[in-house]
C-alpha cells in the first residue's frame, strides 16, 4: 500500500495531539485539588460602549465603568482595585495605572495593582481578584478592563500589539500579530484542506449578535459577500477576520458569596456566581509549541474549569470565546471540547454557534463586532455573561441560559483564561 505524504503528516499530527491530551492530563490532575475556599459572586458590573473616545483618556473610560459596577453594587467601600491593561506604557507612556484610576475613582487606601498578561490581561485581573475573595484576603473587590488604544498611529498601536509576541525570535523579524495569526491560519486550511470561505460564518454570526447590542463598536450585520469581497491584511486573514483596534472599559464587584445577599437588595437584578477560574500557558514563540494548531492552554484550562464547576461542555449555555481573529474561534471550540480536530470551522458553516444552535458564541458580538480593547476585552467578556445570566442582554438574550463559558487569549495562545459562571 503506497501511503502519501500527506497522510503521512496527518497521522504524525494525530500522534503529536494524543501526546498533548495525555501530557495536559497529567497537569490538571495534578492541579484538581485545591484548598477549601470560599464561593465567589458578582453583584455589580459596569461598561463603557467600545469606540473611539477622542474626548476621555484611560482614567475617565475605567472611571465610568467601575462607578456603574459599584452604583449596582449599592457599595463605595470596596479592599482592593485590580486593573487588566496591556497597552498603557508603550502607548500613553503611563504606568502606574491602577493607582491613578484608584485615584481618580475616589478609591484611597485600598491595594490597587494593574495585571498584564497581553491580550488576557481583563481576565487575569478578575482570576487575582476571584482568588483574593476566595482565599478571605479581601472581601469586597473591583476589578475593571481598560485599554486606550486610538490615540496613537497604527504604526504604534501595531507595534505595541507585537509586544505579547516573543520579542527576540518574532518581533524583531518583523512578524506582526496579525502575521502570526496567518501563518496559523494558512497551516490550518492546508493541514485541515479547508476553504477561505469556511470562517464566514464566525464573521457573520458575531455582526448579526452585535447588531443588538448598544454597547458593540459595530452594530450592523454583514452578508458573505461582505466577507468575500473584504480586503485581505495578512492572507489570508481579511478584515472581516479580524476585530478592531478601540477603546473600551468593564468592570465588576466580587464578594464572597455568602455575603452576596447584603448587596442583593431591592431591585438589584441578582448575583452571578463564579464557578471556575482557571488559566494555564504556553510557549509564547510560535515556532516552539509542539503542535501550532493545538491551543494547548485553552484545553488545559477549560478542563480546569470544568472539574472545578462540575459542569461538563454540554451544561453549557453560551460561550464567549476569544474571537480576535476567527481562527481562534475555530481552535478554542477544538480545545474545549466542541469539535475535532480540524472541524471547529463545521460549527459556523452549519449555524451551531448561532444564538439558537448547539454551543452558541459571540453572543453579543464578541471581539470581531462589539470590539477588542485588549485589556479589556476578558471583562467585557464577563459583563456580557452576566448579563445573560441575569436576563439581561435584550434581544441579544440567549433563551435559557443558566451556565455561561468565557475564554480569554493573550498573545496567539500563550496565556489562557477560562472563567465558567452559573446563576
Amino acid at each position: 500500500m503506497i501511503v502519501s505524504a500527506r497522510t503521512i503528516q496527518q497521522l504524525q499530527g494525530e500522534k503529536r495531539f494524543a501526546a498533548h491530551l495525555l501530557h495536559c492530563e497529567r497537569i490538571f490532575e495534578g492541579n484538581a485539588g485545591n484548598a477549601t475556599m470560599r464561593n465567589v459572586s458578582i453583584v455589580g458590573i459596569g461598561q463603557i460602549p467600545v469606540g473611539e473616545h477622542w474626548d476621555l483618556s484611560v482614567r475617565h473610560i475605567a472611571y465610568h465603568a467601575i462607578a456603574e459596577a459599584l452604583k449596582e453594587a449599592g457599595t463605595e467601600q470596596v479592599d482592593a482595585l485590580f486593573v487588566g491593561n496591556m497597552l498603557s506604557g508603550s502607548l500613553l507612556s503611563q504606568e502606574h495605572l491602577a493607582t491613578l484610576i484608584a485615584d481618580f475613582s475616589g478609591l484611597r487606601n485600598v491595594e490597587a495593582a494593574k495585571i498584564e498578561s497581553a491580550c488576557a490581561s481583563g481576565a487575569s485581573a478578575l482570576r487575582i481578584g476571584h482568588m483574593a475573595v476566595a482565599s478571605g484576603m479581601h472581601d469586597v473587590v473591583v476589578v475593571c478592563g481598560v485599554e486606550k488604544m486610538t490615540d496613537t498611529s497604527g504604526e504604534s498601536t501595531t507595534a505595541g500589539l507585537a509586544t505579547a509576541a516573543d520579542a527576540e525570535y518574532e518581533a524583531a523579524h518583523g512578524v506582526s500579530f496579525v502575521g502570526l495569526n496567518a501563518l496559523i491560519m494558512q497551516r490550518y486550511m492546508y493541514e485541515f484542506d479547508v476553504p477561505i470561505d469556511a470562517f464566514a460564518g464566525f464573521s457573520i454570526n458575531a455582526h448579526r449578535n452585535g447588531a443588538k447590542n448598544a454597547h458593540a463598536m459595530f452594530q450592523k450585520p454583514i452578508s458573505l459577500d461582505a466577507y468575500l469581497n473584504a480586503p485581505m491584511i495578512a492572507t489570508p486573514i481579511n478584515i472581516m477576520d479580524s476585530s478592531p483596534v478601540c477603546d473600551g472599559a468593564a468592570a465588576a464587584v466580587l464578594v464572597a458569596s455568602e455575603q452576596a445577599g447584603a448587596y442583593v437588595t431591592g431591585h438589584h437584578p441578582g448575583a452571578v456566581q463564579i464557578l471556575a477560574s482557571a488559566s494555564a500557558n504556553d510557549t509564547i514563540a510560535l515556532h516552539d509549541r509542539k503542535d501550532p494548531l493545538f491551543l494547548e492552554a485553552a484545553y488545559v484550562s477549560s478542563q480546569k474549569a470544568y472539574m472545578q464547576s462540575g459542569v461538563t461542555p454540554a451544561d453549557v449555555s453560551f460561550f464567549e470565546l476569544h474571537d480576535a481573529f476567527t481562527i481562534m474561534s475555530a481552535l478554542s471550540l477544538e480545545a474545549t471540547g466542541y469539535a475535532r480536530r480540524g472541524e471547529g470551522w463545521h460549527l459556523a458553516a452549519d449555524d451551531a454557534i448561532g444564538p439558537d444552535g448547539r454551543i452558541p458564541i459571540s453572543t453579543l458580538g464578541g471581539l470581531k463586532s462589539r470590539g477588542h480593547p485588549v485589556g479589556a476585552t476578558g471583562m467585557y467578556q464577563i459583563v456580557e455573561a452576566v448579563q445573560q445570566l441575569r436576563g439581561e442582554a435584550g434581544q441579544g438574550q440567549i433563551a435559557s441560559a443558566s451556565v455561561g463559558m468565557t475564554q480569554n487569549i493573550g498573545g496567539s495562545g500563550a496565556t489562557i483564561v477560562t472563567h465558567i459562571l452559573g446563576g
